[in-house]
């Protein structure tokens, strides 16, 4: 039997069968007498051109809406399915007015930007380099190409942090960067920011420096809410390795970077003393408040019943609660520690999953996660084929509702059914994910001799707290496409 050296990078076309054939378009499957590293194309930088081209793809795509769909016709943006926040919300959010968000107040019902803080400051630099005379349709043209200039930014980022959080799996970055429903998603709204920030935090955890992990995931939180869910799985994890000195300093490092970005904005001071600024706070308030809307299950389930379902927001909490304790002993329980990366995809998918909307660009929190925790093409696109689904179900929805009497598009009964291929899809990767938790040999990474190369501290570090038995073979174990047995993070011989 051959070894596998550690510092040996994995080649996809000899793992996996869809990569292999996939290959077959650039001369199949890499020869056993190739000479890498000779080249200047290195995986990082390939990985990077592609993703760089895919984004630019999905600008293609919006062309449609850029030349007119954005400005004349009820549904032409719909029906072509190219419709973009970032060009409506530079007038609806006083932008083309010179209004600073959170500190000018707007006309309307949005009274101030709903937006976090960082997220806001983004599209407050992309309007400084927008024009501000002219006609307003060329403006906000202007104005979504600076936005997808500095989002094609964060998401080469995106891609190279991915491809380089798990040494020895740089061609996994792929997943990324050909993701098909992240290039349809990418300039829809400004995601990428804190996804971007997110996939910097996990790099930078993964090398062992849980302080640059914190402020970063920290920056994330304060560009979208959601990163901030990565703290529950280190806490589960560190618990486990006993690594309690590495939280500490992600958390202090997260709760410091928010408060820097934060703070400035936060509070005012006037004569009755210091409070919470109003503008600020819209986000937190609007996403309290706002009712249930598309693409969510209580969607689906008001829809078919006819229940407004006034009391989403508790339903949606409790299991978000249940949830993330089911997920904790999970990882307390399984046969090895989970690795970062798997737990991670598992409480923001939960968090999508019981959320009471899912806009089509959330696909986007999922994509780096997804690729590594479950780096198995058929899996990954199996999903994203749920996903591009659901994107073109929820335009042609909107279409069919916004013809009048025309009904041109998708009714109904056809949107719950994409609303459904997405929440399938979605508990599809899930149960892979958590299978691979629950027996380590199903694990494409872990089968390779690795044990968790994106946990950094924890990589390879011993247990000191579990439930139940540990470093068992499960039961019902089996030998899995004729790999050889191995002990989780330890070198195959």
């Amino acid at each position: 039997m051959t070894s596998v050296r550690r510092d040996e990078s994995v080649r996809p076309t000899k793992r996996d069968e869809v990569a292999a054939a996939g290959s077959e378009l650039i001369g199949g499957p890499i020869g056993r007498h190739a000479l890498l590293g000779t080249s200047w194309l290195t995986p990082v930088r390939v990985i990077a051109l592609v993703a760089i081209g895919m984004f630019a793809l999905g600008m293609v795509q919006k062309l449609p809406c850029y030349n007119g769909g954005w400005f004349f016709g009820a549904t032409s943006q719909y029906t072509h399915a190219c419709y973009s926040d970032i060009p409506h919300l530079y007038a609806g959010r006083g932008f083309a007015e010179g209004l600073i968000p959170y500190f000018d107040r707007l006309p309307g019902d949005m009274e101030y930007l709903e937006y976090p803080v960082l997220t806001g400051v983004f599209m407050e630099v992309a309007s400084w380099m927008t024009p501000h005379a002219g006609a307003i349709q060329q403006r906000e043209q202007i104005y979504w190409l600076v936005n997808a200039g500095m989002l094609m930014i964060c998401a080469a980022v995106i891609a190279v942090c991915v491809t380089r959080t798990h040494r020895r799996r740089p061609w996994d970055g792929l997943l990324v960067a050909l993701a098909p429903a992240a290039a349809l998603t990418a300039t829809i709204n400004w995601d990428l920011l804190a996804i971007a920030l997110t996939a910097a935090g996990m790099l930078m955890w993964s090398r062992s420096r849980p302080l640059a992990a914190g402020v970063l995931i920290g920056l994330a939180t304060a560009a979208k809410l959601y990163p901030v869910l990565l703290l529950g799985p280190l806490l589960v994890l560190c618990w486990r390795a006993g690594a309690w000195r590495a939280y500490r300093k992600a958390v202090a490092g997260a709760l410091v970077s928010w408060l820097v970005v934060n703070l400035p904005v936060m509070i005012t001071h006037d004569a009755a003393g210091f409070h919470i600024r109003e503008g600020w706070a819209k986000f937190y308030t609007f996403s309290q408040e706002r009712p249930i809307d598309f693409g969510s299950v209580w969607l689906l389930i008001s829809q078919r019943t006819g229940n407004p379902l006034e009391n989403a927001n508790t339903y949606a909490t409790l299991l978000m609660i249940l949830g993330c304790g089911a997920i904790g002993l999970l990882a307390l329980y399984a046969p090895r520690r989970p690795r970062f990366a798997q737990l991670a995809f598992l409480v923001v998918a939960l968090f999508i999953l019981t959320n009471k909307v899912y806009s089509p660009q959330y696909v986007l929190w999922l994509t780096p996660l997804a690729a590594l925790a479950r780096p198995r093409w058929r899996d990954f696109l199996i999903w994203q084929a749920c996903e591009v689904m659901y994107f073109l179900g929820i335009w042609m929805y909107l279409a069919y509702t916004g013809n009048g009497d025309k009904h041109q598009g998708l009714p109904t009964e056809g949107y719950q059914l994409a609303i459904a291929l997405h929440l399938l899809g979605t508990l599809y990767l899930c149960a892979v994910v958590v299978r691979d938790i629950w027996l380590p040999e199903r694990d494409v990474v872990r089968r390779d001799g690795d044990d968790d190369p994106s946990g950094g501290v924890l990589d390879h570090s011993p247990d000191v707290f579990v439930l139940g038995r540990t470093h068992h073979q499960p039961r019902h174990a089996m030998q899995f496409e004729a790999a050889p047995r191995v002990r989780w993070g330890v070198v195959r011989e």
